[in-house]
């Protein structure tokens, strides 16, 4: 029909581009909400779990752009294993891990303290990040994702 959009998956290369710019955008916010958190007045659980969310949600995001090729299901997976190393990681103690952790680049890739409630917050980062990839990827539910 004249008018309608189909409700077909965006090709490959799009669907990578607005994984990508996705991404972008979930680091631009996580990284807001850890410099300017605190001194918006933002409780300190907003800005710690919501940080550890949208971390998992640009890795959700990332690996989609590294293997396009994966369903949501099969990169929800992976993004789950990345999130679960990385926090076991954490009681892991060696000198030169420990000095990277201290680092702004290491404390906001891997992280210091070790919590089973971040878990839990990367587990809604990743449905979060499932959700929006849906979203924005699907032919005309957003208006920059639509076919030229």
């Amino acid at each position: 029909m004249h008018g309608t959009q189909p409700d077909q998956p965006v090709a490959p290369l799009r669907t990578l581009l607005i994984r990508a710019a996705l991404a972008l955008v979930v680091m631009a916010c996580g990284l807001s909400l850890r410099w300017y958190g605190f001194p918006l007045g933002l409780p300190a659980f907003v800005v710690k779990y919501g940080g550890s969310l949208l971390w998992a949600t640009m890795v959700f995001l990332l690996v989609g752009v590294l293997l396009p090729r994966l369903t949501r299901a099969q990169i929800a997976a992976i993004a789950v294993a990345i999130a679960i190393v990385v926090e076991f990681s954490r009681l892991v103690h060696m000198p030169w891990l420990d000095a990277f952790r201290l680092t702004t680049a290491g404390a906001l890739l891997l992280g210091r303290i070790f919590s089973l409630w971040n878990l839990v917050a990367y587990a809604v980062g990743i449905a979060f990040g499932v959700w929006i990839d849906r979203l924005a990827t699907m032919r005309g539910l957003v208006g920059w994702a639509k076919a030229p």
